[in-house]
């Protein structure tokens, strides 16, 4: 058994009571926590300056796109990004996919970070999923904004979605589901498709990352015609509904599948008002840093603490970040919201991120009976895992 104990300890919820001592086997599972002056005498504690806290849950990424690490520009907002994307990701052999893949792998869990809810279009994660030594769920794609030939868009993310669904992992947790890309980027036919797939599953969806996205779906203009111009697609068929985006979509999904909203950079209070309403399980992710990469914006993070609906963080990919860090992505929001307290973020950045990937019952907080990694932050902010 080892006895640890910090200048201050979040349990993934709060902060626990000055001089609480964290009792964890050599397997990481926590045993107990013991109050001030509860714990046997003659029993070693080791002390750590700083904090102590669960692993992070890096709740959104594309750990597929990290051969693309400063590829492209910051600044160039959301269309000419994903422009970017779709000519660029393909220029690098495997070999330098495969060697980026795996450094990003390592420095997540350098970075303190033990879950990921991870962005796929294909198989580059596929061999270093099961010794990533991170419990992973991958989120397969489906795309295809017009309604033809979608059977056959469709068979791509299947047979994707299969070769992961093989994979078991010994001592992680390796789950996957076929999700939608974007509203922008998925017909109705399409939505439908999805969501007969596997009834109930866990949803992730690029939401409002763009201002693009809700002229498209109020007015029919904006930005997102030049995508769609570069994907050969011509949108001339598309009819706007005069709602956002959020409340456009939304309602093809079923109220079973639990959702994970993405970015939300672009939300407002009535979309709020909107999920409160609808009484479904919702998560909003938050990806920050990649939002500023992006489009020099932050997510209106004071509202959605406001609102009650549970918030997580994300990291998004290194195409539209300089690091996987979910520590990061807390200092850059402490930055630009200084009212939240660190109690909340690091609550977003653990057990909220734990929840919305459905893993709350094996990590995301210092539970007795849970095996969530514990992380030191030490006073100059350099991450370390201790279990």
């Amino acid at each position: 058994m080892f006895y640890f104990k910090a200048d201050r300890i979040h349990d993934g919820y709060q902060w626990l009571e000055p001089g609480t001592v964290i009792a964890a086997t050599g397997d990481g599972t926590i045993e107990a926590l013991y109050p001030a002056g509860a714990l046997p005498s003659g029993v070693a504690v080791r002390h750590f300056g700083g904090i102590l806290c669960p692993g992070f849950v890096n709740t959104h990424c594309h750990l597929e796109l990290s051969h693309m690490k400063g590829a492209i520009a910051e600044g160039k907002r959301l269309v000419p990004f994903l422009q970017a994307v779709m000519t660029g990701r393909n220029g690098f052999s495997d070999e330098d996919k495969a060697i980026a893949i795996q450094q990003a792998i390592a420095s997540s869990r350098q970075n303190g970070i033990v879950a990921v809810g991870d962005i796929a279009n294909g198989t580059d994660t596929l061999p270093y999923r099961e010794t990533s030594g991170l419990h992973i769920h991958t989120f397969v794609e489906s795309i295809g904004f017009t309604e033809t030939k979608v059977e056959e868009r469709f068979a791509w993310p299947l047979g994707v979605y299969g070769q992961f669904a093989a994979q078991h992992g010994d001592t992680t947790l390796l789950r996957q589901s076929i999700v939608p890309h974007a509203p922008y980027s998925v017909s109705e036919s399409l939505f439908r498709l999805i969501n007969a797939h596997e009834p109930g599953t866990l949803l992730s969806v690029h939401n409002e990352e763009t201002a693009a996205e809700n002229e498209l779906y109020r007015f029919k203009e904006g930005e997102l015609f030049d995508l769609y111009r570069t994907l050969n697609i011509d949108a001339a068929f598309f009819r706007p509904s005069g709602k956002s985006s959020l409340q456009t979509y939304l309602p093809q999904l079923p109220d079973r599948n639990p959702v994970i909203l993405v970015h939300n950079t672009f939300m407002e209070a009535e979309d709020l008002a909107f999920l409160e309403a609808s009484g479904r399980e919702i998560h909003l992710c938050l990806c920050p840093n990649a939002n500023w990469y992006i489009e020099r914006k932050m997510p209106p993070a004071l509202l959605f603490q406001e609102s009650g609906i549970p918030v997580c963080l994300g990291t998004d990919s290194l195409a539209s970040n300089h690091e996987l860090s979910i520590w990061a992505e807390i200092g850059t929001l402490q930055q630009h919201f200084p009212e939240l307290s660190l109690e909340t973020l690091l609550r977003w950045g653990t057990s909220n991120g734990a929840k919305a990937l459905q893993m709350d019952q094996e990590i995301g907080s210092l539970t007795p009976g849970k095996k969530p990694g514990i992380v030191h932050i030490n006073s100059e902010n350099k991450i370390s895992r201790i279990g």
